[in-house]
C-alpha cells in the first residue's frame, strides 16, 4: 500500500527563505502525522519550454537543489521532466496523476500565489476542490518576506546588480556557485596570484561584475578562504567575455576538472582598470587581505544548507 505523503511542488530554484519556510511546514506536518515528507520539482525550468526567450537564469544546479532538500529534511523527491507534453497537462490531470496516483498525498502545502497546469489554470481554490474530491487537505502557506516577498526572481535581480547582501538576505545564506575548474591562460600565476578558472553552466546566474570575498570547498574538503573576480579583465583583454576566477591564498594544488562550491560572502569592490600591473598587484594584495578578514567571520554551520 502506498504510504501517505505530505507534499509540496514547485521549481524551488535557490531554496530561499520562503522555500525553506514552506518546506519546513511539510517536514513538520509529515513528522506529526507519521507520513512521508515529499517534494515534487521540475527540470528543466518550465519557462525554458513555455517562454525560452524570457527564461530566467538559474540560481543553483539541480544537484544543489536536491542536496538542499535533503538537508531540510525532505524524505523523497520526485524530479518531473518539464516538456511540451507536461506544459499541456491540465491542473486536474496533474493532481490525479502525480499527487494522488504517485504520492498518495494526504496533505499538500502550497504558496498562497500558486499557479500550475495548462495555461496556469491551477490555483489554491482548484486544489481545495480537488482535495475534497480525492481526500487530501490543502495548507496555503503565507507569503514570506517584508517589504518585498522572498522570491527567486528577487535573488536573481539582486545578484545581477551586484547587490550581494540583498541576495544573501533573501537566500538566508551566502549565494553558492557550483562549477568545474578549467584551464585558463595563467595570467594570474604570472603576477603571483594563481586562480582557478570556473566554467559555470550556460544559464547560471552570476553576481554582478566585481571582486568578492568568498569561502570555497570541494569534495570532502573544509571551506577555505577565496578571493573571486567576476569580470572581463579589462587590464588584459577587450573582448568583454565574463570570467569567474578564484584565488585561494592558502592552497597550491591542482584543481583542474574538480567541481568546486564558491560561497560569495561579501562584495569588496567593482571591477576596475589599472594604469600598471604593479598597481593591479597592489590592489589584489589588498583584496586578498580583506577576503581573509571576511572569511574569519564565516560560520557555515549557521546555515543548514551550507553544512
Amino acid at each position: 500500500m502506498l504510504r501517505p505523503s505530505v507534499v509540496a511542488f514547485g521549481v524551488f530554484d535557490g531554496l530561499h527563505r520562503g522555500h525553506q519556510a514552506l518546506i519546513g511546514q511539510v517536514v513538520e506536518l509529515a513528522a506529526r502525522e507519521g507520513h512521508v515528507a515529499s517534494v515534487v520539482t521540475f527540470d528543466p525550468h518550465p519557462a525554458l519550454v513555455l517562454s525560452p526567450d524570457n527564461a530566467p537564469r538559474l540560481i543553483g544546479t539541480l544537484e544543489q537543489r536536491l542536496e538542499g532538500l535533503e538537508r531540510l529534511g525532505v524524505q523523497q523527491v520526485g524530479v518531473l521532466p518539464f516538456d511540451e507534453l507536461a506544459a499541456r497537462e491540465s491542473a486536474t490531470s496533474f493532481v490525479e496523476r502525480v499527487l494522488v496516483g504517485y504520492l498518495g498525498t494526504s496533505d499538500l502545502v502550497v504558496g498562497d500565489d500558486v499557479h500550475f497546469g495548462r495555461e496556469r489554470e491551477g490555483d489554491v481554490a482548484l486544489l481545495v476542490r480537488e482535495g475534497a474530491r480525492h481526500g487530501f487537505r490543502v495548507h496555503s502557506s503565507p507569503t514570506y518576506g517584508a517589504p518585498q516577498r522572498f522570491s527567486s526572481t528577487a535573488v536573481r535581480q539582486s545578484l545581477a546588480r551586484g547587490e550581494l547582501g540583498a541576495a544573501n538576505e533573501i537566500l538566508g545564506r551566502p549565494f553558492v556557485l557550483r562549477a568545474p575548474v578549467v584551464h585558463g591562460d595563467a595570467r594570474g600565476r604570472e603576477i603571483g596570484f594563481p586562480t582557478a578558472n570556473l566554467d559555470p553552466a550556460p544559464r547560471q546566474q552570476l553576481p554582478g561584475l566585481g571582486i568578492y570575498a568568498a569561502a570555497v570547498r570541494w569534495a570532502d574538503q573544509p571551506w577555505r578562504c577565496g578571493a573571486v573576480s567576476v569580470g572581463t579583465r579589462p587590464q588584459f583583454y577587450a573582448d568583454g567575455q565574463v570570467l569567474v576566477e578564484v584565488h585561494l591564498p592558502d592552497y597550491a594544488g591542482d584543481l583542474y576538472n574538480v567541481v568546486v562550491d564558491v560561497a560569495f560572502l561579501q562584495r569588496l569592490r567593482g571591477e576596475a582598470r589599472f594604469t600598471s600591473v604593479e598597481e593591479l598587484v597592489a590592489q589584489m594584495t589588498s583584496d586578498v587581505a580583506q577576503s581573509r578578514e571576511v572569511f574569519r567571520t564565516f560560520t557555515p554551520g549557521a546555515s543548514l544548507l551550507l553544512g
